[in-house]
């Protein structure tokens, strides 16, 4: 974003609110590159905006990104409708202190980013502002210019949508980044029985290639399958890359414990975990598309309120 290098008062409200700014179209988006031009969007209407009329700028902000990351998800529909195998968000970097907060992590989870794709865009907008975000409906209802009757009717279903897809648990996030370290452990080691008692018994695989790079194009699912697929991972050569050329780190992702693959001279793909009530591994997220690595790549870590 260029600025002149002495920030004004407008620049410097702008900056106040820009993480929460981006942290709303992530969410309503699962693409931190769109979440970045919709801020960016953002920046010029509120620069070209008649400031002495704006009470609120944090509310005035808040509306300006949920609008623009609306009509944003509606272009971009056609486009996720036709994508090649299934789609999955852009990952990002977390700082730890968002693996920490439990409800922030959640809310910005794969997992969770997933069934929200499900959603109408005004839905999303909504379930975003109300559940992680704690707007009122009254402002919500001005964000997302519509009366606050349908905003209450669209917060509800979207909460009975997610809850029917996505039931929630209390999650031990000592329990995840332990079973993360031993899957992770046993994966880079091709220890299959190790891996067996990790994942859940109908444990499923989501692969991401965007028809870009070779991934399955439906889900693998079940305990031996999908256990003998990441016991292979140290043996096989993955993208052109020998299993000597690749690195493997933990890091946190989508605000939990994750696992960043790289080559010599790229990102090759991210894993990102859910977790069954017992703690086993239920889910993993496994995105390769080069397209949404350039986040991961750059080595941001975004502090998401």
């Amino acid at each position: 974003m260029t600025q002149p290098q002495q920030a004004g008062p407008d620049q410097l409200a702008f900056q106040q609110y820009r993480t929460l700014l981006f942290s709303v179209a992530y969410r309503i988006l699962g693409s931190a590159a769109d979440a970045e031009d919709a801020v960016q969007d953002a920046w010029l209407k509120w620069s070209a905006a008649d400031r002495s009329q704006v009470a609120d700028p944090k509310a005035y902000l808040a509306r300006i990104v949920s609008n623009l990351a609306m009509e944003r998800l509606r272009s971009t529909r056609h486009q996720r409708e036709t994508y090649v195998g299934p789609w999955l968000p852009e990952p990002i970097l977390t700082g730890p202190d968002t693996a920490d907060g439990i409800a922030a992590a959640d809310s910005v989870s794969t997992a969770l980013l997933v069934v929200l794709e499900t959603l109408s865009p005004l839905e999303r907008a909504v379930f975003v502002l109300k559940e992680a975000f704690a707007f009122s409906y009254g402002e919500i209802a001005e964000a997302v210019e519509r009366s606050e009757p349908a905003v209450r009717q669209a917060a509800h279903r979207a909460r009975e949508h997610v809850q029917a897809r996505r039931p929630r648990f209390t999650a031990d996030r000592a329990r995840q980044r332990d079973v993360t370290e031993r899957f992770f452990a046993a994966a880079t080691g091709g220890d299959i029985n190790t891996l067996m008692e990790l994942l859940s018994p109908d444990v499923t695989l989501w692969t991401d290639g965007g028809g870009k790079v070779r991934q399955a194009l439906k889900p693998v699912i079940g305990l031996e399958t999908v256990a003998g697929w990441f016991a292979a991972l140290g043996t096989v050569t993955y993208q052109g890359i020998e299993p000597g050329q690749m690195r493997a780190e933990l890091t946190s992702i989508n605000g939990g414990p994750g696992v960043v693959f790289r080559g010599p001279d790229r990102v090759v793909a991210t894993l990102t975990f859910d977790f069954d009530p017992a703690g086993r591994i239920s889910t993993i997220h496994n995105v390769a598309n080069p397209d949404k690595l350039h986040a991961v790549a750059d080595g941001t870590r975004h502090e998401l309120p």
